[in-house]
């Protein structure tokens, strides 16, 4: 469990490390069902495998992303859980669904979705400057906490993630988020910040097997990996026990939605991964 150091941390920054939650077999597991499912050997089919640089892909089926031949990678796989069970089981995590439980202060915790994001050597591209909740115009409130997960080391030559601190704060600014040839962040439109709003980025180097949690508005970007070393992680995004079905646009989750518009978000797609009352 984090401790009352850590909490206040999360709440002043909206990112913090936590421990070392897999042991070297364990990612070894991961990463081998890694292979399977992009090498499409898998049974199940996670909801998406793409290269998240291909141009013109809109079209594709799920796969065909993965057969582009670009220059620069992020290889993205959605819900990889759906695919692997020994992915599932990381998302049900005992230390990290309870760490979860205590950053969201909530009773109960579901998996909104995961997600791979794996920047190859040399060719591993950029991932641009965002905040999580604007792209997933489905849900409300953004309240949402991800714990990332290194498979390797996460490192500032291998492209590691950069967190902006204190930016959950901020309210959502996705469309105004926007990067220096540095790769350093800036906001279009400083004047719609807040008062005191630094915009100063940080590097989150993150150990393999350790997990580092962040806000679901927490503006957080990742360079090119020019490294000769992989850069895998697996990111999973939970959903205090609050969130509610409220869509205002498209979302690759969308057609596994089987609720009503204002409902709690909740189903076979969204499994409760935690709860201290009870399961659903």
């Amino acid at each position: 469990m984090l401790n009352d150091s850590q909490l206040a941390e999360f709440e002043r920054d909206g990112f913090l490390k936590g421990g070392v939650v897999l042991s070297d077999d364990e990612v070894e597991t991961l990463r081998e069902e890694l292979e399977l499912v992009m090498a499409g050997q898998s049974v199940k089919k996670p909801v998406l495998a793409h290269n998240m640089l291909g141009a013109g892909d809109e079209g594709a089926t799920p796969y065909d992303g993965m057969k582009m031949i670009v220059n620069e990678k992020v290889i993205q796989i959605v819900n990889i859980w759906m695919a692997s069970d020994a992915f599932f089981q990381h998302a049900a995590n005992k230390t990290i669904v309870e760490e979860i439980a205590q950053l969201c202060n909530t009773d109960t915790v579901r998996i909104w979705h995961d997600q791979i994001q794996y920047k190859p050597p040399v060719t591993g591209g950029p991932t641009a400057w965002h905040q999580d909740h604007p792209l997933w115009p489905i849900i409300q409130p953004a309240d949402l906490v991800s714990a990332w997960v290194a498979l390797d080391d996460a490192v500032i030559e291998n492209g590691c993630m950069w967190m902006v601190p204190g930016s959950h704060k901020w309210g959502d600014q996705q469309k105004y988020l926007a990067s220096d040839k540095e790769f350093m962040p800036y906001h279009r439109r400083p004047e719609l910040l807040p008062e005191g709003a630094e915009v100063k980025a940080v590097p989150f180097e993150i150990k393999k097997g350790q997990v580092g949690y962040h806000h679901s508005l927490t503006w957080h970007g990742s360079p090119n990996n020019r490294s000769d070393r992989k850069r895998r992680a697996i990111a999973v995004h939970y959903m205090p026990g609050h969130t509610r079905y409220v869509p205002s646009s498209g979302h690759v989750m969308l057609s596994y939605v089987g609720v009503n518009e204002g409902d709690i978000l909740q189903g076979q797609h969204f499994p409760v991964v935690y709860s201290s009352v009870g399961a659903d």
